[in-house]
């Protein structure tokens, strides 16, 4: 028998058959439509997330032989997806990377509330936490406030879609409204936040030990499955990620290269101490936690710079950029692109990115290896900023395809990075969650020793490091001489904005290769 597993992203939907070895045995994938309908908006529409789930579901069943024991997922965090007593959509999904609550998390740093909240639950705000996100209604849209029931996740979508179930998985509902250290809602937070109506819109927090429901008539139907079969509700994709590479101990780190450039550490005690930034996160190993620092432009910024420099192929960035010497001919690249700003390991909603250095002498090689090497210095300040110094870097998303990319990140890093044999690692930790809480497997820790295959190991080179040491604190300060400007820029495209809604060009994803 066989376990079915789906992993709901920003702009795609995976579903993956797993047999019992953990093996693959068939990947479907469908696209969603990421819309910006006014500036700083990002939303979905929530039934079209849930049609692609079962279009890939139904793909799978269809082509698959094997009866399926288990159906297990995953899916973006954070944004607020509200709906109403009778279970439907009161608008579309506002996302993750949505900025228009902005101002509410200004106010919030101001007023020293975000560095409170982090005490509590080492989640540091951000514009597209549900918090940010539900204060904004209140004074613009009360209308859809009042006619919402709950506020879920994408994953309290599913789980309500598949069992008629209200829930929200705790790594979820850590942020912004979760004692990390209790599991449990903190009225304490609400307070801060000047939110305690809110409350009523909280639904159910599942972890370790109720993650288990039950696939209801209506949804089995549609997706050709058995009613009764066991739903298992997995960690959101940063934490379901990290199970599905491999990295649940301390001395492990991972990245994503995806949608977000997400870098987690594992660690084994919640710490709110140090300088508020990033998440902490329910990992999915029991006792366990993640710390997480997930900036807010990925392989977005890697699609957006195609187009830009004329590239049709993802790959096509990698090669140029291996024609060139490190360094990129002194041009270096600040990736913070989302109109969202910036949330880790720094936050500022008015962060805007640059190509700096630029003279008649740099190529499209120069170019594409300092958008690289910029999306690297990222990922090194993000684990510099964690205080540890992991032994091994675990790489996954699209951009883990380039060769290029990975040997670039051990030497900027310093760090030997790996990469899992899999192709769907966020369907692969919601496959580690379905065997553990089915007791099929007695720990998360055996599970991953079984089942997580590494394909390869990318050493950093010795030379290029040092290199690198230097570059890095050249990226780091002439960030930090721009970050002077970003609020001068933010005037500036507030006087000169044009009137009625942007355009809703996708920019894309790019999947490296």
């Amino acid at each position: 028998m066989a376990v079915l597993c789906v992993d709901a992203g920003t702009t795609m939907v995976k579903a993956v058959m797993f047999d019992d070895e953990g093996s693959e045995l068939r990947v479907v994938r469908q696209e969603t439509q990421v819309r910006r309908r006014a500036p700083g908006f990002s939303e979905q529409d929530m039934y079209g997330v849930w049609d692609a789930v079962v279009y890939t579901v139904r793909s799978i069943v269809h082509a698959s032989p094997e009866p399926v024991r288990m159906l297990a997922f995953t899916g973006q965090g954070d944004g607020c997806w509200l709906v109403g007593p009778d279970g439907r959509p009161t608008g579309p999904a506002i996302l993750w990377n949505d900025g228009r609550a902005a101002d509410v998390i200004d106010r919030w740093e101001a007023g020293g509330v975000l560095d409170d909240v982090f005490r509590i639950n080492g989640n540091y705000g951000f514009a597209g936490t549900s918090g940010a996100i539900l204060a904004w209604l209140r004074d613009n849209d009360r209308e859809r406030l009042d006619a919402s029931h709950k506020a879920l996740y994408c994953g309290g979508w599913l789980f309500l879609r598949l069992t008629g179930e209200y829930a929200a998985e705790e790594s979820d509902a850590a942020s912004p409204f979760l004692d990390i250290r209790t599991h449990a809602y903190s009225p304490e937070i609400l307070d801060l936040l000047g939110l305690p109506w809110a409350e009523r819109l909280l639904p159910g927090v599942r972890g370790d030990g109720d993650r288990i429901g039950q696939l209801q008539p209506l949804a089995a139907a549609e997706l050709r499955l058995p009613a009764g079969l066991p739903v298992v509700m997995a960690p959101f994709d940063i934490p379901a990620t990290a199970l599905g590479i491999g990295a649940v101990a301390p001395g492990q780190a991972c990245t994503i290269l995806g949608t977000t450039l997400s870098t987690g550490i594992p660690v084994a005690e919640v710490d709110t101490s140090g300088p508020p930034a990033g998440m902490t996160l329910p990992s999915g190993v029991p006792g366990g936690y993640l710390r997480s620092l997930a900036a807010m432009a990925g392989v977005e910024a890697i699609g957006w710079g195609m187009k830009l420099i004329g590239l049709d192929k993802p790959n096509w960035i990698s090669d140029l950029a291996q024609t060139t010497d490190p360094g990129a001919g002194g041009l270096f690249f600040h990736p913070y692109l989302s109109p969202a700003g910036e949330r880790a390991p720094f936050r500022d909603a008015r962060a805007r990115g640059s190509m700096s250095g630029l003279t008649f002498e740099h190529t499209r090689s120069h170019i594409a290896r300092a958008m690289l090497e910029g999306m690297s210095y990222v990922v090194r300040e993000c684990l510099e900023f964690s205080g540890t110094r992991p032994t091994e870097l675990r790489i996954t998303g699209g951009g883990a395809n380039s060769d290029f990319w990975c040997r670039l990140l051990a030497d900027i890093t310093g760090v030997p990075t790996s990469r899992s044999a899999d192709s769907e690692i966020g369907a692969k930790g919601a496959f580690i969650t379905a065997l553990v809480a089915s007791g099929a497997e007695p720990s998360v820790q055996a599970a991953v020793k079984r089942h997580v295959v590494p394909r390869d190991v990318f050493e950093p080179d010795e030379q290029r490091s040092a290199l690198y040491d230097e570059l890095y604190g050249d990226f780091l300060a002439l960030r930090d001489g721009a970050r002077n400007d970003w609020g001068r820029l933010a005037v500036s495209r507030a006087r000169h904005r044009p009137p009625g809604p942007v355009a809703e060009e996708d920019p894309g994803s790019a999947v490296l290769a």
